[in-house]
């Protein structure tokens, strides 16, 4: 089995590359997806973020009101590192067992492991491939504000509320460049899942 981390920064297209890598036949194991199962209603995650934050992060159904909660850690690192403490060991606990299913299970399969913070968490150095989906910053502005209707300086702040993506890509192993449209990077993604799967 050959496992590898998948990473990138805001509106760089790492959703996009998740999906293509899907397409060609690997498996793909979604952070945010674990994440967002691991706070559902009644989980020990739910608990801790609602002792702390809370009811006002709650919707009217009891659920995390994760645009509610987004709005107080984008705003208070304190908080943010909180949040983390309380959702990263367990998706970082389902994200391993997963793995050892699959080692198990398709031992011959290409695993992508989709990990926003993949290096802000120190997850990459447990990785044998790190991929970074790049754009320079300048397009990640342009498509943020395009995307999200930001004007500049509010997509100037979320991009630069994250490690940048220089940094990230300096760190890379595999760089998939996002810049010179989807026919490019399909291609670039095929290319990359075909070198793995011939380890």
């Amino acid at each position: 089995m050959v496992v590898a981390g998948l990473t990138g920064g805001i509106a760089t297209g790492k959703s996009t590359v998740a999906c293509f890598f899907q397409s060609a036949g690997a498996v793909l194991i979604d952070a945010d997806r674990i994440a967002f199962e691991a706070v559902q209603k009644g989980t020990p995650a739910w608990h801790e973020i609602v002792d702390h934050f809370g009811a006002e992060v709650l919707l009217g159904d009891g659920q995390i009101n994760r645009v509610r909660l987004g709005d107080i850690i984008f705003n208070d690192h304190d908080q943010k590192a909180i949040l983390d403490r309380i959702v990263h060991p367990r998706v970082l606990e389902e994200i391993e067992r997963q793995l050892l299913i699959l080692e198990k299970d398709l031992p011959d399969s290409v695993v992508i492991v989709d990990v926003p913070l993949l290096i802000e968490t120190g997850m990459d150095s447990a990785m044998p491939e790190v991929i970074v989906v790049y754009v320079p910053e300048s397009i990640q502005i342009e498509r943020l504000m395009a995307r999200d209707c930001l004007c500049r300086e509010d997509a100037l702040a979320r991009v630069h509320s994250q490690m940048s993506i220089e940094e990230k890509k300096a760190r890379a192993s595999i760089i998939i460049d996002n810049s010179h449209g989807l026919e490019q990077t399909r291609a670039r993604t095929l290319e990359v899942f075909n070198e793995l799967q011939a380890r």
